[in-house]
Formats: structure tokens, C-alpha cells, sequence
């Protein structure tokens, strides 16, 4: 593989692959909160947000880490209080005791109006406006978590719009083929940053053995009880490490994540599963990168067709990247990866994204799940045939099948799930 190809890899990797604190949605808007403040220069009166539909599912349900308390209003008070724009995704990170009481009561009276804009065309989407002394100041985040624009005149987040123009040649270019030929040709030195994912990701799961988060679910699975039933196997041992970590971050734990493609928990569906596995199957370290860097780019390559935010839940596309990472460290090849994929994709297409909240470490203990009997499966030599569902005799025709599916045949569901959860 080309010197040019790889390094351009390496780079969309560690532009997609990058630590956040709490979820991503109410994170990017208390970080969109925090550049319109710094932009007014002082403390707002008044706060309005006006949000794609999308944000504001992602953002209602789902705990704000620090606070004990879930949604959006806290992350936009303390994202004008203590926020600071330079932090990104971890823009929250100074929070303290005395900045939590002051953004309890910035919320209590009544500065923040939070909507959905009108006719807005992008699926993810956040307009903040700050006020204070007859002034206002506008942020814009748009297309990606922390891509910021603002009537046209571009600021810092620019230089990631230029990098995706930099890298559309290859982006557009991306197959699974070239993905795995680049996970098991590259010089091992040059991915082994992709061990950071580990680091934090299984950290969060030992995080939530600390204390009671979300439903407990990682927690519950290594009870006496959920034991005499699942066993205390590799695949029990995966399933609570993975939904453990999604408990503490859903469960507002003030600790970071890598996340992949703007998401937490599809880092953590794609990292802890290959982490797991390598470390209970004492696979090399060499092995464990190889697996990560093709879980994480499998991921961010149906991503790229899918998009940052859909009806589909992000476990399917995390699934297939834990699974075609474990195929791998069970000794498979490229065939046994495609195989694994469509398995995948015959199983999971369809799962609803209804929000980030809690629940998602049962949505995630699912993909999981699944990724592991997909990958059992191809090596069995056992694969859903072309003859079934959506699934095609090419695996990027099968997984552009999906996205399809999920970006764009599933927007009314998206719609009414949006409404039925604004309307409860």
C-alpha cells in the first residue's frame, strides 16, 4: 500500500477516533454554547438553541456527566459557565461542585429556550444564540460534532472541513478490501495509537463496577445470578465489559470515551468486544492493534454512507466492527471477514435509534452479541447467501444496502420516533 494512502488513513482515523466526555449530542451543544459565549465576550442573560431534529433526540434522555441530572438545559448552562470551545468534545471537563450549584440555578431561571429549527435540512445541526447587554453572538455547528461555521465566514472548525476535502479522494475510495489490506500491511508502529481506545473504553467499564449507572446492565451479567445463565465465558465476559462502559457513559460518569464517527458508544461497541477477546484468547499485542484499527475504520467506512446521525442505531455499524475485528483474531482472512459482515447485516438492519439514554447498554449488548455469532458463524464457514434478505454477493454492495436503508428509506421513522418522544 501506498505511503500517501496510509498516512491519509491514519488521518481519518484520528480525526474520527478522538476522546469525549459524556454524549457527543448535548456535548457538542454545550460546546457550541461555549464558543457563541466566548464570542459575546461575557456571561449570557439569555440563551436560544435551535436544533435538528436528530440533536435534540440524541440530547433529551441521556445523563450529562458530573451533574446527576439528564438533557439539555444543564450541558447549555454549564456550556456558557465553565465551557471552554478549545476542549472540544471534552468541553465540560473543569466542571466542579460551585459551577454545577450555578448552573442549577442559570437553568431555574429560565435563560434557556432550546427548539427545533425550522426547515433545517442537516441531520445534525446546532444554532446557539447568547445575549447579554443588547448584544447576541451566533455559533453554528454543522455536518460534524465540532465543525463550526457562522454566516458564511468560516472559524477553527474549518481546518477539519478543509482535512475531509483533503481526504475525499480516498474516502470515496473506501472498501472493505482496502480497509483490511491497510489493518494488516501497515507498519504496526505507525497504528499503535490505536491502543488509546483500549485504555479509555475498558476504563470506562471498570468505572461503572464503582458505582450504579444507567441499569446496571455490565454489573448485572457478572451477578451470581445472570452467570448461572450465560455462563462465565469469553462471550459473557465481552457483553459486560462493553455494556458496562456504555452504563457509565450513559450514565453521566465524568470520564472520557474514545468515541468513533461523533459517537461514544459505537467507540466503545468497537473497541471492547476486539479488547476483551484479544486479552481472554492471549492473542499478541500485534494482533490487538491490527483488530482495532480494522474494527474502528470498518465503522468509520460505513459511516461515511450512512452519515453522522440516522434512524439506525450505531451498534449495527459498530457490531460489524467488533466482529469483523474478532474474525480476525480468531485466525480469519479476508473471506471470513466478509462473511462476518453479511451475517451482520442480515441480522441487525432495522434496529431504531430512539435517542441516546440508558437503555442503549441493552441496544449494544444485542450488537454485541450478534457480533460475536456472526464471527462464529464465518468461521464455521456458514454465511447468509445473497439469495436472502439484503444481503448481496458483494459486502460493499451489502453494506451500502444497509446504509441506504438507514439513511435514507428510514427517515420517516426517524420522524415519528422524534415525535413520539416530544409528544410523551
Amino acid at each position: 500500500m501506498e505511503k500517501r494512502t496510509r498516512e491519509a488513513l491514519i488521518s481519518l482515523i484520528n480525526r474520527e477516533v478522538v476522546p469525549a466526555i459524556g454524549c457527543t449530542e448535548p456535548m457538542a451543544v454545550a460546546l457550541c454554547t461555549a464558543r457563541a459565549t466566548e464570542m459575546l465576550g461575557c456571561r449570557p442573560e439569555k440563551i436560544t438553541a435551535q436544533l435538528s431534529g436528530n440533536i435534540l433526540k440524541n440530547a433529551m434522555g441521556v445523563g450529562i456527566p458530573g451533574t446527576g441530572m439528564i438533557g439539555l438545559p444543564i450541558a447549555v448552562a454549564l456550556g456558557a459557565l465553565i465551557g471552554k470551545s478549545a476542549y472540544q468534545l471534552e468541553v465540560l471537563k473543569d466542571l466542579t461542585p460551585e459551577s454545577l450549584e450555578d448552573g442549577k440555578r442559570f437553568v431555574a431561571e429560565n435563560r434557556i429556550h432550546i427548539g427545533v429549527k425550522p426547515d433545517c435540512c442537516d441531520l445534525l445541526y446546532i444554532e446557539i444564540t447568547c445575549e447579554a447587554d443588547g448584544k447576541s453572538e451566533t455559533a453554528i455547528i454543522e455536518g460534524s460534532h465540532t465543525n463550526f461555521k457562522s454566516e458564511g465566514v468560516r472559524s477553527e472548525g474549518v481546518k477539519g472541513v478543509e482535512e475531509n476535502c483533503q481526504l475525499s479522494i480516498v474516502n470515496c475510495q473506501l472498501s472493505l478490501r482496502l480497509v483490511y489490506d491497510f489493518a494488516m500491511e501497515t507498519p504496526v508502529e505507525e497504528l499503535c495509537f490505536i491502543l488509546k481506545t483500549r485504555d479509555l473504553n475498558m476504563g470506562a467499564a471498570r468505572e461503572a463496577l464503582k458505582h450504579n449507572y444507567g441499569h446496571n446492565l455490565g454489573k448485572t451479567i457478572e451477578r451470581p445470578l445472570a452467570k448461572g445463565i450465560f455462563g462465565n465465558s469469553i462471550f459473557s465476559h465481552i457483553i459486560a465489559k462493553t455494556a458496562a462502559a456504555c452504563d457509565a457513559r450513559m450514565g453521566g460518569a465524568m470520564i472520557p470515551v474514545m468515541s468513533n464517527s461523533g459517537s461514544g458508544n459505537q467507540g466503545i461497541c468497537a473497541t471492547n468486544p476486539v479488547a476483551v477477546y484479544a486479552e481472554e484468547n492471549e492473542n499478541t499485542e500485534e494482533e490487538l492493534i491490527r483488530a482495532l484499527t480494522l474494527s474502528h475504520l470498518t465503522a468509520i467506512y460505513i459511516k461515511e454512507s450512512l452519515g453522522r446521525l440516522s434512524a439506525l442505531c450505531g451498534c449495527v455499524v459498530a457490531g460489524i466492527g467488533s466482529s469483523v475485528g474478532i474474525t480476525y483474531l480468531m485466525g480469519g482472512d479476508f473471506e471470513h471477514i466478509c462473511r462476518s459482515v453479511k451475517n451482520m447485516i442480515a441480522n441487525l438492519t432495522g434496529m431504531i435509534c430512539d435517542g441516546a439514554k440508558p437503555s442503549c447498554s441493552l441496544k449494544i449488548a444485542s450488537g454485541v452479541s450478534t457480533a460475536v455469532m456472526s464471527a462464529v458463524l464465518s468461521m464455521e464457514g456458514k454465511c447468509v447467501s445473497s439469495a436472502e434478505g439484503i444481503v448481496d454477493e458483494c459486502v460493499d454492495k451489502t453494506i451500502h444496502n444497509l446504509t441506504s436503508i438507514g439513511a435514507d428509506a428510514m427517515c420517516e421513522t426517524d420522524r415519528k420516533v422524534l415525535n413520539i418522544m416530544t409528544n410523551k
